[in-house]
């Protein structure tokens, strides 16, 4: 099974599109998917259902960040070569959905409004947007660690 399908698969499991992401690419940085799920948890619908950065974004960030992140034995050139990919992924991503901002992406309804969350169920936009957000996080991160 490909990542992007196994992240959608997380997804339609109720876990959030940050958690979907993430714990796709544990098994490559020796974490388990639990840990990457708990670890991503708070990012999920815009970090905290505030609709911010996307959460596929940020668990796509998060999946670069333990690829090429600074740790405590590396030096300064880990940071900015983290912060590069992490521009090159949000130019992709933003080519194909115009957006990196979770209520931008899900047509400026708010879900913190029962009337707009209504809305987005009515519209699927769960099923049809954030799951191509998720796909395409997944497979954009997963070009860029490979």
């Amino acid at each position: 099974m490909k990542k992007s399908e196994k992240a959608i698969e997380f997804f339609s499991n109720n876990f959030n599109c940050a958690q979907s992401v993430l714990a796709v690419f544990a098994q490559d940085f020796g974490l388990s998917e639990d840990q990457c799920l708990k670890i991503s948890c708070a990012f999920g619908g815009g970090i905290g259902r505030q609709q911010l950065t996307c959460g596929a974004v940020t668990g796509a960030l998060m999946a670069l960040g333990l690829k090429y992140g600074r740790g405590l034995k590396d030096d300064n050139q880990k940071k900015a070569e983290t912060y590069q990919k992490t521009v090159e992924f949000m130019k992709e991503f933003k080519k194909k959905h115009g957006s990196i901002n979770c209520k931008e992406l899900l047509q400026g309804l708010d879900m913190g409004i029962e009337e707009d969350m209504k809305k987005i169920n009515e519209l699927k936009l769960h099923d049809t947007i954030c799951v191509e957000c998720v796909k395409d996080a997944v497979e954009i991160a997963e070009k860029m660690i490979s």
